[in-house]
């Protein structure tokens, strides 16, 4: 007897995607998402020539993982995807730009990144070993470089229209 799956709420955000990339993302995002996302694409002014587009989304935990690999290694496009934890899971951001590949974070109620211990616990031999400093490993850890590439790109978005689509659970 297979569980039940545990619905949950996030957000896709699409900080530029080339114009004649915006269709495959929307079908990238209707094979996870089922339906015909309506996804309204609005110019992304940080980068003259691309297009930016958040749709919220409801679905089963681990949706965010899947949006994110669908997506994932497309150049000309940068995104990241939330998902809020439920009782049974954490939640999720997924960072993704062209230059950095992807970044995966696990994130607490109030959306916080949460480390897991095996992780800190790698840096700290690397670091003990010299092969990083841990100031290096916690920028790692938090996804700084991803925020730096990503956070002009955010701004842009400030107001912009946001869509829900629900998935049928």
């Amino acid at each position: 007897m297979s569980s039940p799956t545990i619905p949950t709420r996030g957000v896709l955000f699409v900080h530029s995607s080339a114009s004649a990339l915006c269709p495959h993302v929307e079908w990238a995002v209707a094979g996870v998402l089922g339906g015909t996302p309506d996804l309204s694409w609005v110019p992304q002014p940080v980068e003259p020539g691309t297009y930016r587009a958040e749709l919220s989304w409801q679905a089963p935990a681990g949706t965010a993982a899947a949006l994110a690999s669908a997506l994932r290694g497309w150049e000309q496009l940068r995104y990241e995807v939330t998902e809020e934890p439920t009782a049974s899971s954490e939640g999720a951001r997924y960072s993704y730009t062209p230059k950095l590949g992807i970044f995966h974070a696990m994130t607490g109620l109030h959306g916080d990144i949460l480390i897991p211990e095996d992780r800190i616990k790698a840096f700290r031999v690397k670091a003990s070993l010299g092969e990083v400093d841990i100031e290096t490993a916690l920028d790692g850890l938090l996804g700084v470089a991803w925020d730096a590439e990503l956070e002009p790109f955010r701004h842009a978005g400030d107001g912009a229209p946001v869509r829900w689509l629900h998935q049928v659970i």
